[in-house]
């Protein structure tokens, strides 16, 4: 298994070279060319959330961008450090119902849906976990059984 770590401050500019990271890595680990531009868009949609979530909580810490490649797949992990809305869940009349804290910014709240939304359309392995503390997007994509070497 190996893994590549990335460490950037929160600036957008950063963001394209995490993209092109995440692209060339993601070559090396075997997954299908037709696919690299989900890999580019997920990876740039995740990194601009958290460069914003940062920006916006004032947040001096880096986004973090963790590559992995294992056996039959890659797998990408973008982290911040910005506290998310506590999410419960409450059981009324047999129903589930989420509930969460109100987030201080509701046009920051708009944009964060909108890029879970698009990276949830272009990648079909993600899982979202946050909390007071941070927050990660885990997304992965399945490799070829010979990676292509350079």
């Amino acid at each position: 298994m190996a893994t590549v770590e990335l460490l950037f401050s929160a600036l957008p500019e950063h963001v394209r070279t995490a993209r092109l990271v995440a692209a060339a890595v993601a070559r090396r680990a075997g997954v299908d060319e037709a696919v690299l531009d989900e890999v580019r868009l997920a990876v740039g949609e995740a990194c601009s959330r958290a460069v914003g979530l940062h920006r916006n909580g004032g947040i001096s810490s880096p986004v973090r961008v963790r590559l992995t490649e294992d056996e039959k797949k890659f797998s990408i992990e973008v982290g911040d450090d910005a506290p998310h809305p506590v999410v419960t869940e409450v059981v009324v009349g047999g129903t589930t119902v989420t509930t969460a804290a109100e987030h201080d910014d509701a046009g920051a709240e708009g944009e964060d849906d909108m890029g879970l939304a698009v990276i949830s359309g272009l990648v079909d392995d993600v899982e979202v976990s946050a909390d007071e503390n941070g927050g990660v997007i885990r997304m992965s994509w399945p490799t070829t059984s010979a990676a292509v070497l350079p």
